[in-house]
């Protein structure tokens, strides 16, 4: 019973392990994934500010066309950013993780990862979050394009003439990209923390269950060893029985006419 017992804590202990040791891996990622956006969101907002200038009609076609010179900069960056590889993989490319994501040619950028979204199941079954497909974080629909905004200003400025509604609703549209970006953000720090508290729980029980195989083992020791002892006492006592017997026949024997 004692050994059923065991191979079974032995079971759980190893899926703990296992599992403390893919989250740590994941986690590493996530948090490589949640500092690239932080950088994005930095070079937005940059964006945003230069945009602003270039909006309010006082810079002439020279300084026009440097914004959308450094607007061409922080696209590149951005981009740079959103095809980020952590040990061999493209973090924000869905399931295509050998394929790098996002390509922009002639003032379109394009996606070539995948919508599959990964999960890491706990041994008590919750299932938590590991990635963001890149196109759900730079090139979702309507306003909430990163990469739409980013090239639509660059066209913006590109002749040096503004046309101050035009440039205005881009700008307004990359304001709401980079909302949305903070967003996606959140999911992938709620994964952080859920992972960091699933890991925490799993050591703890880990280390409870080789208590509970300790004390499990250390009983059958003493069991086996009750046993062991009863069993010595009574093969003694076995041999003592058959010692008299063997006197006493001795004793009826001597006892017979010869």
């Amino acid at each position: 019973m004692a050994s059923g017992e065991n191979v079974l804590l032995l079971n759980q202990i190893q899926q703990d392990d296992s599992f403390t040791q893919s989250s740590s891996l994941v986690t590493s990622q996530l948090q490589v994934a949640d500092s690239t956006l932080g950088s994005v969101v930095t070079q937005l907002t940059q964006a945003i500010s230069l945009a602003t200038s270039a909006n309010n009609g006082t810079m002439n076609v020279s300084d026009v066309k440097s914004i959308g010179n450094q607007l061409s900069g922080i696209l590149d960056e951005v981009q740079s950013l959103a095809n980020t590889n952590y040990q061999g993989q493209y973090i924000f490319a869905g399931g295509q993780t050998s394929t790098t994501p996002f390509t922009t040619s002639s003032g379109a950028t394009t996606y070539d990862g995948d919508e599959d979204t990964n999960y890491l199941e706990t041994p008590n079954g919750q299932k938590i979050q590991l990635n963001v497909p890149g196109d759900q974080i730079f090139l979702s629909s309507g306003t909430n394009s990163v990469f739409g905004a980013l090239n639509s200003l660059i066209a913006d400025y590109s002749t040096g003439t503004v046309d101050a509604s035009q440039a205005i609703s881009d700008t307004e549209s990359l304001g709401t990209a980079l909302s949305f970006v903070s967003q996606q953000r959140v999911t992938i720090d709620n994964s952080i923390s859920q992972l960091g508290s699933a890991s925490d729980a799993m050591t703890n029980e880990q280390t409870q269950l080789i208590a509970a195989q300790t004390n499990l083992m250390q009983a059958d020791v003493a069991q086996v060893s009750t046993q062991l002892s009863l069993s010595e006492t009574q093969q003694t006592a076995l041999e003592d029985v058959i010692a008299q017997l063997n006197s006493t026949s001795n004793d009826l024997f001597s006892k017979l006419p010869q």
